[in-house]
């Protein structure tokens, strides 16, 4: 009823009023360390072998979106929607606008080149959908991210991107 007289008062004073409702809005957490993005179905034919697997190829990519400090990874937890999870166990440091991708597999973490891996030849990601979350050393919510390959990967290459 407050909406009705509130238009015909705008009406009636010679402004047109459009009122639009918004959409509900993502939860965006306060974190400089955003997911920027997830190569969720490694190419070719899955294979978590060590040896000749492609699990190296599926990777999450974190970026630091601050302008100004640096943060150290040490500690983080990134989970999936069934509980697997990965702590980044060493003192990982990205300086503003820096990114680390987490890789599957077995190597050598640096960096220099920055990568991180999980030494586990698993893969964490579903091909057709999960949810990924990410977490501060506090436990508190970083950036949470849920996908299905039918509404997020348009191009059908097994990356979606998240923030820019």
């Amino acid at each position: 009823m407050r909406i009705r007289f509130a238009l015909a008062a705008t009406a009636a004073a010679g402004t047109l009023a459009v009122v639009i409702a918004a959409p509900a809005q993502a939860t965006e957490y306060s974190s400089a360390l955003k997911i920027k993005g997830v190569q969720y179905d490694a190419p070719g034919r899955d294979s978590n072998n060590c040896a000749t697997g492609n699990s190296k190829s599926e990777y999450l990519t974190i970026k630091n979106y601050s302008r100004t400090a640096k943060v150290n990874l040490k500690g983080y937890v990134v989970k999936d929607a069934t509980g697997n999870r990965f702590t980044f166990p060493s003192n990982h440091y990205l300086e503003p606008g820096d990114y680390v991708k987490l890789r599957g597999g077995h190597g050598t973490d640096s960096d220099a080149r920055n990568v991180v891996y999980r030494q586990n030849c698993n893969f964490i990601w579903n091909n057709d959908k999960d949810t990924i979350y990410l977490y501060k050393p506090s436990g508190a919510h970083a950036d949470t991210h849920a996908y299905t390959k039918s509404r997020d990967d348009g191009d059908g290459n097994g990356y979606i991107t998240f923030h820019g």
